[in-house]
């Protein structure tokens, strides 16, 4: 009995070495989440360092041309970069263009044309009050009938006269005066009637002339093209010849022919080696910068700005489109040969 005694109190417990442990684990775990904390911290802060976060930048739209910029490989920027030698910029203009005015002053009656409108050579464009060189013209019309009927008669009375000169020619009792009396009536007849005959040519040109008077009345298009501008209204007067103001007109409208387009660039002096009639030309319009037009250059104008040290190009459009418009700014890049 004494042995199992002493065994049961052997494997007995002791209370405060059970707290004693307890404490201990509870420690050491503590002791174990602080470290792993530390350590944690370290790592964080030292990788931080060396690669920081990246910033979310804000969002920003994303042009087709960058798009496609972005797209194409390094070799091909740099392809096109290289070809260009010589950058400038300018305006497109249009080598015929006209505001249409009528020759003589008048009352506008009639306009047939608006802003925008696509006309044809010979299309009428406006109408002025042509009353009096209607009347105009039928006088003239009606001088003409009068002279031909004055020399009809002047032609009656020259056979007349010829018959009787050579009856009095053949008559043995004739006179001398009578007969020289007769042929100085003859003479004189022929000459009135070669008078008649001038003066009907000359009403004949008067004519005319009231004819292509009253046909400037009819204001038309003197070639194809687009109207830009209408300046003038039914009821108001144009005048050519007349400064304008009020309800005096100097033009009816501007026409421009469009097919006549090119882009016209002012060139720094000191550069204008390096470009040469006929050299391809990359254009690219401000309204629409990611559209590449192929030009080519007409012309260098032979004379330079002293103001500005430049030298005035003309550049050829090869592609016609009607987005090209006159007067919009243009970039050009002069391409190397």
């Amino acid at each position: 009995m004494n042995d199992k005694s002493a065994l049961l109190k052997q494997l007995q417990i002791d209370p405060q070495d059970k707290h004693s442990e307890k404490g201990l684990s509870l420690w050491h775990l503590l002791l174990a989440v602080l470290a792993s904390s530390a350590l944690t911290f370290w790592l964080t802060s030292l990788f931080g360092q060396a690669h920081p976060a990246p910033v979310q930048s804000a969002t920003t739209a994303v042009t087709p041309a960058q798009a496609e910029e972005l797209k194409a490989p390094p070799a091909a920027k740099a392809k096109v970069e290289s070809n260009s030698i010589l950058n400038s910029s300018g305006y497109i203009t249009a080598r015929r263009m006209a505001t249409v005015s009528a020759e003589v002053m008048g009352l506008i009656t009639e306009v047939n044309v608006e802003e925008g409108m696509a006309v044809q050579q010979g299309d009428v464009l406006a109408r002025l009050d042509s009353a009096l060189a209607s009347t105009a013209l039928k006088l003239a019309e009606a001088q003409i009938q009068a002279l031909i009927a004055r020399r009809n008669a002047l032609a009656a009375d020259l056979e007349e006269a010829k018959r009787n000169q050579v009856r009095i020619n053949n008559n043995s009792y004739s006179s001398e005066a009578e007969r020289t009396g007769a042929a100085t009536r003859v003479q004189s007849l022929a000459a009135n009637l070669q008078s008649a005959v001038a003066e009907i040519e000359v009403a004949k040109l008067q004519s005319q002339s009231q004819r292509e008077r009253l046909d400037d009345h009819t204001i038309r298009a003197p070639f194809s093209g687009v109207v830009t501008v209408k300046n003038a209204q039914p009821g108001e007067i144009v005048a050519p010849t007349s400064a304008g103001g009020g309800f005096t007109r100097t033009g009816i409208c501007t026409i421009v022919d469009m097919d006549s387009l090119e882009i016209e660039v002012d060139v720094n002096e000191a550069f204008i080696g390096r470009v040469s009639a006929g050299q391809q030309v990359e254009a690219t319009l401000d309204a629409y910068p990611d559209w590449r037009i192929p030009a080519s250059v007409i012309a260098i104008i032979p004379t330079a700005d002293r103001a500005k040290a430049t030298v005035q190009v003309r550049i050829r459009i090869e592609e016609k489109d009607p987005r090209i418009l006159p007067d919009m700014g243009v970039k050009v890049a002069f391409m190397k040969s």
